[in-house]
């Protein structure tokens, strides 16, 4: 049976949250670039994490320490929450590590910005995205199961399309503006697709509410293709033509030239968002013939982290997940230990908790 939370309020949103592509596409105050000082702060604190022999995933700020940066890095997690929802970082020197030691940064930094959370039922905290040959050509606009992301590129998409941001509050607006009827449907609860990933005796659903507003301050959580799959239990009730029309407009709107924010992820760049405040996508590849199989395809590392200040929602809004790391979202973890076969005359091949060697490149 469907419920309801409280419907939102029949008025645009306002404050920085609310931003048109267009208007930000001719503007850089969105883009942190490092400098060569807060550069040698992150191999400083690669070289203590290293020393001291810590396993990834017991780092924590105090074993990752960044003097200057980490308040920088306050001011961006502020962002994140009080303003446009996202930053991106650039110029992290990503070549001159290896892909272990860029693991632990990207961990390191994360302390500075919150609780890592769960990513699948395995229990993944920190995850890799490559392009596989059967990938989508295109993402459409959604949230991740978390408050925040984390996205360091370590390898350029190329061909496979450009990351796209468009600001939740700015496509509330539109729907607003152009069908204010179908945004109660935005407060109804909603079934999305666990694919599998639910703890043992669970449903393969979850039942949760797309938006909540307090004062201006909207949070969104949306993702098509998990509440269509869901479509597929018979006990999930049928989305209405009038739900599946603000779907659409919403991809239609947060796609739209004016609203989207385009981005070429370079290998150093790292992407911040508030999942509340910002849906992401990937448009198209590029027109013209097939390419070819890279010899090095798109590698981007990801994690996803509950703020050291989070906003306050309803405890419905994330139906029953519990990472158990202290964090809210993510997917909760099975307590199972899922065994590695052994290779043939060898051990155990174990991920590397400590970050390889970190070589010095001139700047």
């Amino acid at each position: 049976m469907r419920g309801q939370s409280p419907e939102l309020p029949r008025r645009p949103c306002t404050g920085p949250a609310v931003w048109r592509g267009r208007d930000l596409s001719a503007s850089p105050a969105w883009a942190l670039h490092l400098s060569p000082a807060r550069l040698d702060e992150l191999d400083a604190a690669l070289r203590t994490v290293r020393a001291g022999g810590t396993p990834l995933l017991k780092v924590t700020a105090d074993h990752f320490p960044l003097p200057t940066l980490a308040g920088e890095l306050r001011n961006a997690a502020d962002e994140l929450e009080n303003g446009r929802g996202f930053v991106l970082v650039r110029g992290i020197p990503v070549e001159r590590y290896s892909e272990e030691a860029a693991a632990v940064l990207l961990w390191g930094v994360g302390q500075h910005l919150g609780i890592p959370v769960s990513q699948d039922a395995t229990g993944h905290m920190l995850g890799h995205l490559r392009d596989a040959p059967d990938a989508p050509a295109a993402l459409s606009p959604r949230t991740e199961a978390a408050d925040a992301l984390a996205l360091l590129c370590l390898r350029a998409a190329g061909s496979r399309g450009r990351t796209t941001l468009a600001s939740s509050a700015a496509v509330h607006n539109a729907v607003l503006a152009r069908r204010p009827g179908l945004l109660d449907g935005l407060s109804r609860t909603h079934f999305l697709d666990r694919r599998g990933e639910q703890p043992p005796g669970g449903l393969p659903w979850q039942a949760v509410p797309l938006a909540h507003r307090d004062g201006e301050r909207l949070s969104l959580r949306y993702d098509r293709g998990r509440l269509e799959s869901a479509q597929r239990y018979p006990d999930v009730p049928r989305l209405s033509p009038a739900e599946r029309e603000l779907f659409d407009l919403m991809d239609e709107t947060a796609s739209s030239p004016e609203l989207r924010l385009d981005l070429d992820l370079a290998p150093g760049d790292l992407l911040l968002l508030n999942n509340h405040a910002i849906l992401h996508a990937r448009t198209p590849r590029e027109d013209g013939p097939e390419p070819e199989e890279p010899e090095h395809p798109c590698h981007l590392l990801q994690l996803w982290l509950t703020p050291h200040q989070p906003r306050s929602l309803p405890p419905e809004f994330w139906g029953d997940e519990h990472s158990g790391t202290g964090g809210r979202g993510g997917v909760a973890p099975r307590d199972v230990i899922t065994p590695h076969p052994p290779t043939k005359g060898k051990p155990h091949v174990r991920p590397l908790r400590t970050p390889g060697t970190i070589r010095p490149v001139p700047r």
